[in-house]
């Protein structure tokens, strides 16, 4: 039934904890999974003279924690490839899911305090808001 997920990761010990949920669903349906990071770069300091490196910087760290869950999740044997990309994440979640035509998005959520504030997330809301297809949130 599902054919391909999508796995927002943004590095968070509750994506970490997510992770499992993508490894189970994608080794019980078959599907191959999509490892998805977006990194924000701060506009603020693009006048700075070390910006380029700044942006460097956190282009080398999305692609390795990118590298890092596609090499686990094909250590288990799935099909899985990794996008590391700047923008706004829950805008770039939405058009990756719809881009690639996902059948699932897994999210990892904010900590468990209260189902309020697990929801409420700025990112985890605007992505269950306007998701063509089910999300799963994993605290």
């Amino acid at each position: 039934m599902l054919k391909r997920i999508l796995f927002a990761h943004n590095g968070t010990p509750a994506a970490e904890r997510a992770l499992l949920y993508v490894e189970h669903l994608g080794r019980v349906e078959e599907a191959e999974v999509i490892v998805l990071h977006v990194y924000s770069v701060p506009e603020q300091y693009a006048s700075a003279t070390g910006y380029p490196a700044l942006v460097a910087s956190q282009e080398a760290v999305a692609n390795e924690l990118v590298t890092d869950a596609v090499d686990q999740l094909r250590q288990v044997g799935l099909n899985a490839l990794g996008i590391a990309v700047a923008g706004t994440p829950a805008r770039v979640i939405l058009e990756t899911a719809r881009d690639q035509d996902v059948s699932l998005i897994i999210l990892g959520a904010r900590g468990p305090s209260s189902v309020k504030e697990v929801l409420l997330g700025d990112v985890s809301m605007e992505v269950l808001r306007y998701s063509r297809c089910p999300v799963l949130l994993v605290p």
